[in-house]
């Protein structure tokens, strides 16, 4: 789940990270307000979930009261990206002199979170690793003991940062560390963090994603969620206890388990097929839960085959066919499915689909293989 700029950095200054005065606006009219607070000179900010906001036309400086009201008035009738404006930051214009990358995240490699550092702030970080890593500074960090001093040092040495602003950056990194860990974010970033003419360090941009695994704990935060990026079927997949994810092929997937669902894409991508979702339908699903998944990946029009992949564990196989069963009779549209069953009640399950026109399979292989020619064309 992906925060907007303005939330971010309201979790920020929680955590007493210095950010710039200012606040968020619907209208334009609350934008003319805003800028005569902060005294006319304002940066005006799109409040959409995509990179390139700047780019795209939706960052823009205004130095009159009048100027903010115009531009807000363009940006919120702008679409970024195909996403609508619906909202946008209004803070004071911060005069500065350096700008830092500051961030941390997950290194999965290393199981531990990294923190990292540059003074090439305020442009593509990804870009810099690419074409300067010297410029890039790590340290990884033992989550149970968190960020030390001497760890924040490193850094402000590595970035060159004068000394005098040691211990600030020491209270902002470990400002952004408690917002990481209290949040369950993947990732905290703050870029640019300035060295402000006034002589302080203040986040001009902050980023906040945070696990999704997670979101039961944090109540605060899905109330918050904005749904405009997300693809409306993988919200309605939510909803219902589903993990969906939409992709670009015609074979439709539901499996039981993470591991197993990436391991079907593997095969059917190796038979030369492609699909069209992740669909995890999770541990002891039920004939409804089943039939909704089903539902789901018919919604897809450029789904021509579904292949099945279940191996039952807590999740009962004859469950599934009766979800199955359920789903074929709501259908307005006959796409045909393969199916594999194993584990769990597997006899049964086969035992309900027999009659059916539905293709069975007896293992990963084979029931990609059949999928993959379906949706080439073929008969089976």
């Amino acid at each position: 789940m992906r925060l907007h700029e303005y939330q971010s950095k309201s979790i920020f200054a929680q955590h007493g990270i210095p950010i710039p005065k200012g606040r968020v606006a619907n209208s334009a009219g609350e934008v003319k307000q805003i800028a005569e607070e902060l005294g006319g000179r304002v940066v005006i900010k799109a409040q959409v979930l995509i990179g390139g906001r700047g780019k795209a036309g939706g960052i823009r400086l205004a130095k009159s009261v009048e100027e903010a009201e115009e531009i807000a008035t363009q940006i919120l009738s702008m679409d970024l990206k195909g996403l609508p404006v619906r909202r946008v930051l209004v803070d004071e214009i911060v005069s500065f002199s350096k700008e830092i990358y500051l961030g941390i995240t997950n290194d999965r490699t290393e199981r531990k979170p990294v923190i990292i550092a540059s003074g090439a702030g305020g442009i593509d970080i990804e870009e810099v690793a690419r074409q300067s890593p010297e410029r890039i500074i790590k340290i990884y960090l033992d989550a149970p003991f968190g960020l030390h001093d001497f760890q924040t040092r490193e850094l402000a040495i590595g970035i060159d940062l004068q000394r005098e602003l040691w211990k600030p950056f020491n209270a902002i990194a470990k400002g952004l560390w408690k917002a990481f860990k209290e949040t369950d974010a993947a990732i905290a970033e703050i870029n640019p963090l300035v060295v402000a003419s006034t002589g302080m360090l203040i986040a001009l941009d902050g980023k906040l994603v945070v696990d999704d695994n997670s979101l039961f704990r944090h109540p605060e935060l899905v109330e918050i969620r904005d749904l405009d990026a997300e693809e409306p079927v993988e919200v309605e997949a939510r909803k219902y206890g589903l993990s969906y994810i939409k992709l670009d092929g015609n074979i439709g997937c539901m499996v039981n388990g993470a591991g197993l669902a990436m391991a079907t894409l593997d095969i059917i991508k190796q038979n030369g097929g492609a699909p069209s979702n992740f669909l995890d339908i999770g541990g002891g699903a039920s004939a409804d839960k089943v039939a909704t998944a089903l539902r789901i990946i018919c919604a897809d029009p450029q789904v021509k085959v579904i292949l099945v992949n279940i191996f039952g564990g807590i999740t009962r196989c004859d469950e599934v066919a009766k979800g199955i069963l359920a789903a074929q009779k709501e259908a307005n549209k006959n796409i045909p499915l393969v199916v594999r069953l194993a584990g769990t009640n597997a006899e049964k399950g086969l035992k309900l689909l027999s009659g059916t026109n539905m293709h069975t399979a007896a293992s990963m292989e084979e029931a990609a293989g059949k999928a993959t020619r379906i949706a080439a064309g073929e008969k089976k």
